[in-house]
This record gives C-alpha cells, structure tokens and sequence, in this order.
C-alpha cells in the first residue's frame, strides 16, 4: 500500500501503533517502551520475583482491621458500620499477629497498627516484600495491565479485571466492615471457620493469577525483546 494511502489509516495518529506502508496497523514497541519503559521494565521484575516466590496463607486479612485500628468512631476510610463494633474489632487485632506485606495495604495503617506489623514494607523494598498468596498482589495485576496497554490481548485485560473484582469481594466479606447491605455475607477472620474459608479463597486466588502473571510477564518481555529503545 502506498504511503499515502497509509496515513488515511484510522490507525495512524493512534497512539502506541504505526501504520506500515503495507497500510497494515501494528503495535509500535518502541513508542510503547519510549513513554513507559521504565515501567515494563519494573513490572517484569516484580512479576518475575512473585512468580517464583512461594506463597503465604497467614495474614488472614487482618490488614484492613489495622487499618480502623483504634482509629475511633465515625473516621474509618469506608462509610459502613463495623460488624463488630470499635471495640470488638480492636480487640481482633490485638488478640492477633499481623504479618502484612504490601505496601500499598500497610500504607493506610493506622498509627496505632503500624508498629504491630511484623514487617514494615516499602515501596524501595516491593520487589523483596511481594508474594502471590497476598490479595494485593493479585489485585495489583490491574496495573501493568493499564501500563501496558494495547500490548496486553483483550482476553487476559478482561480475566485480569475479573480476578481483581472477585478478590476485592474477598477482601471486603473478610474486613471488619458489614457488607451485609451489598447482599454479601462477611468473612469472620475471627474464628476459625473463617479463617479456613478464608485461606481456601486465598489458594484459589493464587492458582488463578499465576498463569495470569506469567502471560503479562510474557508481554513485558516481548516488548524489551523487540527493541533496545530506552
């Protein structure tokens, strides 16, 4: 096709493609890595180090207890009642070892809950802290799919977004939250039912994500494999 035929492309002022003079649209690798390379870049050593990490089953969810953690009536992040009240959802804490590794759930702690973490995770020390038991971490998926973009096939975007929204039910039936008003039916992290519930949940989480994470680090590695563009 010729040149001039190849500008007329819809493709051709869309961002991260180029038109050949075939007039054929393909993804451009070198724009992509142009305006985000220093994010694949960290995505595919991050998900390379989770992917070949065991996983954990032991933080049962506690992260967003310490997050209202002594934090007192009417100040919680979210606008729904405790299940448990203040102080029966302190009291889950304290009778508890938290063991939160992500940085982006220790984050929103509240002052009171930060020095009973067993680890104090950071953003420098993600690739260190991160494992593929931890519901963040799958959540996380969601964002080397935003910063990939039209790199990523529409099945694996979609099964991404599904994964994190099942999770982040999880996530909210097993917080100190009453959910009930959702029509969802909490999670007591509180007992040992729950608890096994909980963990169950987890391992199916964990098994979902893993194929998912290793296609997305497939693309991360296709798109520095094309070009040597910085």
């Amino acid at each position: 096709m010729a040149l001039a035929d190849a500008a007329d492309s819809p493709f051709s002022h869309t961002r991260w493609f180029r038109v050949d003079d075939d007039g054929v649209a393909r993804l451009d690798s070198a724009a992509i890595l142009a305006d985000r390379g220093g994010a694949v870049r960290l995505h595919a050593k991050l998900l390379a180090a989770i992917a070949d990490r065991p996983p954990v089953f032991s933080c049962f969810g506690l992260h967003e207890w310490a997050m209202v953690f002594r934090e007192g009536a009417g100040e919680h992040r979210h606008t729904l009642p405790l299940r448990l009240g203040e102080a029966g959802t302190d009291a889950v804490v304290e009778s508890h070892q938290i063991t939160c590794s992500h940085v982006d759930a220790f984050r929103f702690f509240t002052p009171e809950a930060v020095p009973l973490n067993q680890v104090q995770p950071t953003r420098e020390r993600q690739v260190e802290f991160d494992q593929p038991g931890c519901l963040h971490v799958g959540m996380d998926l969601v964002r080397p799919l935003l910063h990939l973009g039209p790199a990523v096939p529409g099945e694996l975007a979609l099964d991404v977004v599904d994964l994190a929204r099942d999770i982040r039910e999880l996530d909210m039936r097993a917080s100190p939250y009453d959910v009930s008003g959702f029509g969802l039916e909490a999670v007591a992290i509180e007992t040992p039912a729950g608890k096994a519930q909980y963990v169950a949940a987890q391992r199916d989480f964990t098994a979902r994500a893993a194929p998912l994470r290793a296609a997305l680090l497939r693309v991360c590695e296709d798109l520095l494999a094309d070009t040597d563009t910085v």
